[in-house]
């Protein structure tokens, strides 16, 4: 894996990964910056989103779950004098005809593999998440 950032004007730069594809990232203007992109550690917290999102596919296909719909909400806490995040709150929403004891059962390996909430995990980052059945 490789990533190239590229400053582009005040606060704003371009970040491109090993295969050519880019993402603005930026700072609100509260913080000096135009807003035209999400932060850094905004894509941090997207990153473990998706990364719950697709491993929980990968692992569900190995354990017969078919599900319909599929999303997961993130929340990160930044807590008062802190530089970075402390928290992450998740609700992880399924339509699924699977019971839910075999839902949990994948997210509780999913939890112990995605590479996204390992690293904040390793990180002292506390992470905790709640199952929605649709």
């Amino acid at each position: 894996m490789k990533a190239v950032a590229t400053w582009t004007r005040q606060l704003q730069g371009v970040v491109t990964d090993s295969c050519n594809r880019s993402i603005v990232i930026d700072v609100p203007e509260a913080k000096g910056g135009t807003n035209l992109g999400s932060s850094a550690l905004e894509l941090c917290v997207m990153g473990f989103a998706g990364c719950i999102e697709t491993i929980f596919a990968m692992v569900a296909s190995k354990m017969r779950i078919e599900f319909t719909a599929l999303e997961v909400e993130t929340i990160a806490k930044i807590e008062d004098g802190a530089t970075t995040i402390s928290h992450v709150d998740y609700v992880f929403r399924i339509k699924t005809n699977a019971k839910q004891e075999k839902v949990e059962k994948c997210l509780d390996t999913v939890e112990k593999t995605c590479p996204v909430g390992v690293l904040f995990s390793q990180a002292g980052i506390s992470i905790s998440g709640k199952i929605e059945m649709l």
